[in-house]
């Protein structure tokens, strides 16, 4: 039965994003970004419910108070990634609309890299680092500006459980150039959807919303090492 729900949701999955893909493209000529972001926030909020309806899968979220009530603060939100389900799920969580920071080869996926693309969101070479810190420090500044919030892996990519890899520094320097306070993520989805894996385990994902850190007065070396020691502190808590 895990074999046939993982299946399911995965022919659920590839169906859906493409219909909403569509929709999206096809409303680019009478839409804003913004109100395509909302078409994707919709598809984030019924992908969850049909994944816990097929697979069982589940959130509960903590820390929800150090989210500011106030959505127009700008915030960088870096977030623990073990799975693909944060990326499907923070739209959902997350009150303000968010800029996403991703891998350039997503957008030529057929259909869901070209809807991506329409979101206006912040692309990197990963192969060109240079590049990619100049388009995050640059484009991450606007979209700011923009009133939208970053969020950032910055592990920069899916790491399995209980595995911790060296934090790269872009988040950290995009948040000290905007004098941006740092909202840091753990959760522990890799634990039912684990990276690379077709099966999904049910059972509960804990996001864990840690306190605010403030930026202001702080070293770049100061300021990563606080993340890396917040989240993953965090993450054993919740590996636990």
């Amino acid at each position: 039965m895990l074999w046939l729900r993982s299946l399911l949701f995965y022919i659920f999955s590839f169906i859906y994003i493409t219909v909403c893909a569509t929709v999206i493209l096809l409303a680019i000529p009478l839409t804003s970004p913004n109100t395509r972001y909302e078409i994707a926030r919709f598809w984030s909020r019924s992908t969850l419910w049909v994944l816990s309806k097929l697979c069982g899968i589940h959130y509960q979220i903590e820390g929800l108070e150090n989210i500011p009530r106030d959505p127009t603060v700008p915030l960088i939100i870096l977030g623990k990634h073990q799975s693909a389900w944060e990326t499907i799920a923070y739209p959902s969580i997350f009150p303000r609309q968010l800029c996403f920071v991703f891998k350039r080869e997503l957008l030529f996926l057929p259909f869901f890299g070209w809807a991506l693309a329409s979101l206006q969101m912040i692309h990197i070479n990963r192969g060109d680092r240079e590049k990619s810190r100049q388009a995050v420090a640059t484009q991450g500044k606007k979209q700011l500006e923009d009133g939208k919030w970053i969020a950032i892996y910055p592990e920069g990519t899916r790491t399995a459980v209980g595995v911790f890899n060296a934090y790269r520094k872009g988040g950290v320097r995009l948040a000290i150039a905007t004098n941006t306070n740092i909202l840091p993520v753990a959760q522990n989805s890799g634990r039912l959807w684990a990276r690379n894996s077709f099966l999904k385990h049910p059972g509960l994902i804990t996001v864990s919303i840690c306190p605010i850190i403030d930026v202001h007065g702080k070293t770049e070396e100061d300021l990563q090492k606080e993340l890396e020691n917040t989240i993953e502190s965090e993450m054993r808590r919740l590996d636990l």
